[in-house]
């Protein structure tokens, strides 16, 4: 099985989240299953007692797998130490054994399906943050990990099963616009995803940052609070 959801910011949300009330199919599970967080996973912020408290919590006392993908509220400085690995046909970083960063621009093979994964976004409140504390520039992907998505894309003839994104397309960014009547700006995350829209075959798109739950046209979705399985 393999279930995602939205945005976490640590322990702000994770416990509530994945406790077995709120998510009683995890009774089922078992290591060989997953829980994909669609960034701003937050428990790898500055490893204090209570980033550790929930780290153990999701690989000891959970029966699933927890993958993630980077969003823009991370600490990328502490990303970086951990181990990156071959795992499943992509690179991720091993935060402990049943916990996984999966990197950006990433094809993984999970149970029979073919995910490929793209983390960070632009932080709407940059204004309120400090840089090396609370904001950290490659929030914003790198012109090689732009370029190692695309390669690896080529690698599987641009047909995948679902694209797992914390940001979206410039297409998605204009319905939730208009949706929702944000003033949020379109950046170059939105044009990179807008390229591969148009190119890739794909049977869903899941993705975070907007703090909703909505269904887009184009077998796309806004996830947040939801527990979705693919």
């Amino acid at each position: 099985m393999i279930w995602v959801t939205g945005d976490v910011h640590g322990a702000e949300k994770i416990g509530k989240r994945l406790n077995t009330r709120n998510f009683p199919q995890q009774k089922q599970m078992t290591k060989e299953d997953y829980v994909i967080v669609a960034g701003d996973f937050g428990l790898i912020w500055n490893l204090d007692a209570e980033d550790r408290f929930w780290l153990k919590w999701l690989d000891q006392t959970k029966p699933f797998t927890t993958l993630f993908i980077d969003g823009n509220h991370e600490n990328f400085d502490l990303l970086a130490t951990f181990p990156e690995q071959r795992w499943n046909g992509g690179k991720v970083r091993r935060i402990n054994d049943s916990v996984l960063h999966l990197m950006r621009g990433q094809v993984f093979e999970l149970d029979g399906k073919r995910i490929f994964t793209f983390g960070g976004a632009a932080s709407h409140d940059r204004e309120h943050r400090k840089e090396g504390i609370s904001w950290w520039a490659e929030e914003m992907p790198s012109e090689a990990e732009y370029a190692e998505g695309l390669r690896n894309l080529d690698r599987c003839d641009w047909k995948v099963d679902t694209v797992l994104t914390h940001t979206c397309s410039r297409s998605a960014w204009q319905w939730i616009s208009a949706e929702r009547g944000t003033e949020v700006q379109p950046d170059a995350m939105h044009d990179y995803f807008q390229t591969i829209e148009q190119r890739l075959s794909f049977k869903q798109w899941l993705f975070g940052h907007y703090h909703a739950d909505l269904e887009l046209p184009g077998a796309q979705r806004l996830i947040y609070r939801d527990l979705i399985r693919i």
